[in-house]
Formats: C-alpha cells, sequence, structure tokens
C-alpha cells in the first residue's frame, strides 16, 4: 500500500513539470503583440487566421513602399506637408512619411 502511494505521488511530481511546459510552448516564430485573429465563417463553420502585422518605426528601411498608392491630399488626413522627395503612404492602419531615395521612414503616424 505504502509502495502504490509513493509511486503515485512520484508520478505527480514528474508530470506536473512536463504539463506545465506544454500549456506555455508557442510552435510559431511570432513575436507578442505581431498578430491578430480574424474569423472567417464558412458554411456554419468558424475558421480562425492569423494576420501578422508589421510594427513600424522610425528609420527603418521600408522596400515595398512603391506598391502603395502615395497619398497626395495629406491634409484630408490630418497629415503635414511631406518635403522634398518624401511621400505619405498608408500601411495597414498607419501613415508612413517615406523618404523617397532610401526608402527609409521618416515619420508614422496612427490612422484614425
Amino acid at each position: 500500500m505504502k509502495k502504490a502511494i509513493l509511486i503515485t505521488i512520484a508520478t505527480v511530481m514528474l508530470a506536473a513539470p512536463m504539463a506545465q511546459a506544454q500549456q506555455s510552448y508557442r510552435h510559431d516564430d511570432r513575436a507578442p503583440g505581431q498578430h491578430r485573429v480574424t474569423k472567417e465563417i464558412h458554411k456554419t463553420e468558424i475558421h480562425k487566421k492569423v494576420v501578422i502585422k508589421k510594427r513600424w518605426r522610425k528609420g527603418e528601411r521600408m522596400n515595398d513602399w512603391q506598391r502603395r498608392a502615395a497619398i497626395r491630399d495629406y491634409k484630408r488626413y490630418g497629415l503635414r506637408q511631406p518635403g522634398r522627395d518624401q511621400r505619405w503612404v498608408k500601411v495597414d492602419n498607419d501613415y508612413v512619411l517615406i523618404s523617397v531615395a532610401s526608402g527609409l521612414i521618416a515619420g508614422i503616424i496612427a490612422a484614425r
């Protein structure tokens, strides 16, 4: 009887850390705060889709800014006039001020 109780206690003590390790493990390489979950509904089924959103910072290089339309009526959106060789571009839910020559980010403003 004592042997069975000791074996049960030893098993529980070994299994508890392994159970906690499985709960905290993330199988993907997403950084915290760089994802959002959207739902798509298909014939009474709900599928979750992970959309990765890049967080831009001033001084970073944005290589694909030419694919996006430049904002010409910047006053309408409450943006300041861009300098020479700069363009405002909307990326996700942010307005990004890009230097045309280098592709560096000169400023970021959250869209309303």
